[in-house]
């Protein structure tokens, strides 16, 4: 003999499954079958639903064809539940129980946000300048869960779940993607006082072959070998590297350390260039084009709320001004700019 709560299960799944493509109808006859059942009349259940009593008999019906077995003892005084109703009852109450907190929930979403945020971010950028924000942010939005994952290659959104990833490129590719721009990315050029007293100031790009600079093997324009510089000709020139590191951090406490100059975003030495820890160069030739720090989302119809507070969140924070350009010290005149009293 089949043991009662197993029987249970079978019958429920047996029922879903042969009948999968009729969910509407079967959910609606289960909601029926709920309130007859509650009621112990097919014609008050169809009052309370807004239906006939001949509707409310055929979707009873339907469901007693679909399952083969009887649901109801009828009789001329009294309607009851037959051991497959009170089985199937109590399988149906537990279903629409489920499917109405499911449907709360996901409204609830777009009232208020809620649910888990996963967000991409390079390590760097996001160590510095989004995990300090967390905080506050989980204040504004306490239901929203925020995993943030860090590394610097271009993640696929769709394939690895993120919800939301943050970028820095020169512009963003044509694709299916939908980009929101928060800041824009300065480069600066940099180095410790003690290495400027102790192997002099370069004041023209072509110096720096004769110094030594600390090479990111991540970028083509600030690589070990060829450092590239903004103007109308954007030249590029032989730099000479006695430490190369894919992780910007690294090569800031290296600079730091007074081991030579780095070539790196401002976000990454803003707290050193007003505590005067790294000494911001003026070269002969403007830097490379800012870069943009971009929101990056897969498409769809409609954005879900936790991610729209995120990216409005940011927004906030890193505009009109970023804050890593906040205060920052007045960099030295081009060699080639007058001084003010010429």
């Amino acid at each position: 003999m089949i043991p009662y709560h197993l029987y249970d299960n079978m019958l429920i799944q047996e029922f879903i499954s042969n009948h999968e493509c009729e969910m509407p109808d079967k959910l609606t006859g289960m909601q029926v079958f709920v309130r007859v059942a509650a009621l112990g009349s097919f014609a008050a259940a169809g009052r309370e639903a807004g239906l006939s009593q001949t509707m409310v008999t055929r979707h009873i019906a339907a469901l007693e064809d679909q399952l083969g077995t009887a649901l109801f003892h009828r009789s001329t005084r009294r309607l009851s539940l037959t051991e497959a109703g009170r089985i199937f009852l109590e399988g149906c109450q537990k279903i629409l129980s489920d499917l109405d907190e499911v449907e709360q929930n996901v409204s609830a979403q777009r009232l208020e946000p809620r649910g888990h945020l996963r967000l991409n971010a390079p390590v760097s950028f996001a160590i510095r300048h989004v995990a300090p924000l967390l905080p506050e942010f989980s204040r504004l939005w306490p239901h929203v869960q925020v995993e943030l994952g860090l590394n610097d290659r271009i993640v696929d959104l769709i394939d690895e779940g993120w919800d939301l990833t943050l970028r820095i490129r020169q512009q963003m590719p044509a694709s299916t993607l939908r980009t929101r721009t928060l800041a824009g990315i300065r480069f600066v050029l940099c180095a410790a006082p003690s290495y400027l007293a102790r192997c002099g100031t370069p004041h023209r790009i072509d110096d720096l072959s004769r110094h030594n600079c600390l090479g990111y093997t991540l970028s083509t324009s600030l690589g070990p070998s060829l450092w590239s510089f903004g103007g109308r000709s954007r030249p590029s020139v032989p730099v000479s590297c006695t430490l190369l590191a894919n992780n910007g951090d690294l090569l800031r406490e290296a600079a730091i350390a007074g081991m030579g100059i780095i070539y790196q975003p401002v976000f990454m030495v803003d707290e050193e260039l007003r505590r005067g820890t790294l000494q911001e160069l003026t070269l002969d030739h403007p830097l490379i084009d800012p870069l943009l720090l971009s929101a990056v989302r897969p498409a769809s119809s409609s954005m879900p709320l936790k991610v729209r507070v995120m990216i409005d969140f940011l927004a906030g924070k890193f505009s009109p001004v970023p804050p890593w350009e906040q205060n920052l010290p007045t960099p030295p005149l081009r060699s080639d700019e007058p001084d003010a009293g010429d």
